[in-house]
């Protein structure tokens, strides 16, 4: 494909309950975003034909730009020739669940730990991790594979010439379940063993007849090397060809598509890994769905992604209940909130999953909630998120096999630079400011941090679209899709209550904040400020410890937030009363809420906490 004849790129991403499609075209010198339609998703019945959302979500495009893109016998026209069509149509799906997954290794806290790895990173959702050593019992794992009836199971274990025994017998526990795949249930299920290679003639034997065996190298060749990128690349191709294939409708998508079809968390991935690798920076990214929350980072250049299978906004809402507890989402709640009315709120959620908050009061218990998801998929991320102890250096046998469970996690939030929301609650929150403090309150990012959210969620498009024409790709993704919120500036350490914690200069103009203050300073999008930081004695702003900081801070949407609340530790004043006057004043610093139901300014703030959003 010629880069330098494209003038027009169709995109699509195929969601679990919406079909998004972009238009993408060359104006002048660079690549920007032209319009963007949507439909529903039609892969289910009645439909169950996937290409019928597809070119509903185009027909909308063809009706924005006001030009034919598909023809009568519904084909998409190409390529474009100044007045009809594209010249490249690239697809991402997620439709029917995504890909699902199970992975095994020999050991939970080394090869089945980096096998997770792999397949979180190639788009994946893992269902469940065997391993050797888990305790469950033979049969209760060859239950376990049969009940959950994966798209793909990934086998790892052993390294490279040693022992061959317990990768064998995992092996022999995937051909005893024989489990039908979740889609074409006639077709044999897709294996991939990434293992030993001593080992590889005996799964061969042992799975070789009753799966569809692919075998790629070790992702773990030694104690102290991790090689996932073949395994991830297998598991994508497996996906095109074993899972999405048997999809309604694919095999017609997968013939008008120029590119193979990427999962839309692996389309993320790549994207975000550019990003990072073009600005030498390291990010982290966070996509909270109605379902899942995925979360990416890039810290050192390498990236991980995690899925949070159970926390979302809608169909998993009472998931983050449960397991943040009542009191970690009372705590974000500006106001007297009984136990059953939240019960009921975020049950009614659950079940009318598509609506969203009319009253003042309802829009600050959904981001209530989304504060302690986000945290709780953070939480899951670090943990997993972790580097191989003793790489590059001397270990004994003891340490190596701890590895998995002592490494160190790789998120490292003073050396943070740009923190990335993405997904409904945060791109479409009625201020933006709103997306900030819920990102800074779930995240805690220390020292100096960019903020951003993803306009209309089109990273999925761009990373399909980094594959063919990176520089497209990522003029779109600056211009169009990231929305620069501003710069978050938090000391870290312990500090006296109504204490200074902070001083300097942003610019000409001189500031102090003090423990628990919320301050916004004015700096817009684009604009560049130099700021010299100079915290407390004891407290680091990035620098170390007293130590100062000149750095340039960039402005955005929101402005520039000193947040003096803590970190390490963050807490909230425990006594009600005062933790909603502390609620009231950091509301009132960035202006969060209206007064009234979303977008009206003339009713709708309840009575219990008018006074406290508006100062009165």
């Amino acid at each position: 494909m010629d880069k330098d004849a494209i003038r027009s790129i169709l995109a699509t991403d195929c969601g679990s309950t919406t079909t998004k499609a972009i238009l993408i075209e060359k104006r002048g010198d660079e690549f920007r975003l032209v319009v963007r339609g949507e439909a529903p998703t039609t892969v289910e019945a009645p439909a169950e034909d996937v290409t019928r959302g597809v070119l509903n979500a185009v027909a909308e495009v063809a009706e924005l730009v006001g030009r034919p893109l598909i023809d009568d016998q519904g084909r998409l026209i190409q390529p474009y020739d100044g007045t009809q069509g594209v010249d490249v149509y690239l697809s991402t799906s997620s439709a029917g669940g995504g890909l699902q997954m199970m992975v095994a290794g020999v050991v939970r806290q080394m090869t089945a730990q980096s096998a997770e790895r792999a397949a979180l990173g190639a788009g994946a959702i893992v269902m469940d991790v065997l391993s050797s050593n888990d305790r469950r019992r033979p049969h209760e794992k060859i239950e376990r594979i049969r009940q959950l009836r994966p798209d793909m199971v990934l086998l790892s274990g052993g390294v490279d010439g040693g022992t061959q025994k317990h990768v064998v017998e995992l092996a022999q526990l995937i051909g005893a379940a024989d489990p039908r795949p979740r889609l074409g249930t006639s077709l044999r299920l897709p294996v991939i063993y990434a293992g030993n290679r001593e080992a590889r003639e005996q799964v061969q034997a042992v799975l070789g007849e009753r799966t569809a065996l692919e075998v790629v190298e070790n992702l773990r060749p030694s104690l102290e090397e991790e090689n996932l990128q073949p395994a991830r690349l297998k598991i994508q191709h497996q996906f095109l060809e074993h899972v999405m294939a048997q999809a309604p409708g694919y095999p017609r998508l997968m013939e008008m598509v120029d590119e193979p079809i990427m999962p839309t968390p692996a389309a993320v991935g790549l994207i975000m890994q550019r990003v990072a690798r073009e600005r030498g920076i390291s990010l982290v990214g966070v996509d909270i769905g109605g379902a899942t929350t995925d979360v990416f980072s890039v810290f050192g250049g390498v990236f991980n992604r995690t899925v949070s299978a159970n926390y979302g906004m809608s169909y998993s809402i009472s998931n983050v209940l449960a397991d943040a507890g009542l009191e970690d989402v009372f705590r974000w709640v500006p106001f007297e909130l009984p136990e059953g009315e939240l019960r009921n709120r975020i049950k009614n959620k659950m079940i009318r999953p598509t609506s969203i908050p009319y009253l003042v009061e309802e829009l600050m218990i959904e981001q209530a909630l989304a504060r302690e998801a986000l945290r709780l998929s953070f939480d899951q991320h670090r943990l997993l998120a972790t580097g191989l102890k003793g790489v590059q250096r001397q270990s004994d046998i003891a340490s190596m096999f701890d590895q998995g469970a002592s490494g160190q996690s790789l998120v490292d939030l003073m050396g943070l630079d740009l923190l990335i929301g993405s997904g409904g609650v945060l791109s479409h929150a009625p201020r933006r400011a709103q997306a900030a403090m819920m990102l800074m309150d779930a995240f805690l990012p220390e020292g100096v941090t960019r903020l951003a959210v993803d306009s209309i969620f089109m990273m999925p498009q761009l990373g399909v679209l980094a594959e063919v024409h990176p520089e497209a790709a990522t003029q779109v993704f600056e211009k169009d899709c990231l929305v620069e919120l501003g710069t978050c500036i938090a000391p870290v350490g312990p500090a006296r209550p109504a204490r200074r914690v902070l001083s300097g200069r942003i610019g000409q103009a001189g500031f102090t904040l003090d423990q628990g203050q919320l301050k916004l300073l004015p700096l817009g999008p684009g604009e560049v400020a130099r700021a010299v930081l100079v915290p407390e004695r004891g407290l680091d702003v990035g620098a170390g410890r007293g130590q100062v900081l000149e750095c340039e801070v960039h402005g955005g949407e929101v402005g520039l937030i000193l947040d003096g609340r803590g970190r390490r530790p963050f807490s909230l004043p425990p006594e009600k009363a005062a933790r909603l006057r502390a609620l009231a004043q950091w509301n009132r610093a960035l202006d969060l809420y209206p007064r009234g139901p979303v977008g009206n300014s003339d009713r709708g703030v309840p009575d219990r906490l008018a006074g406290e959003v508006t100062g009165g």
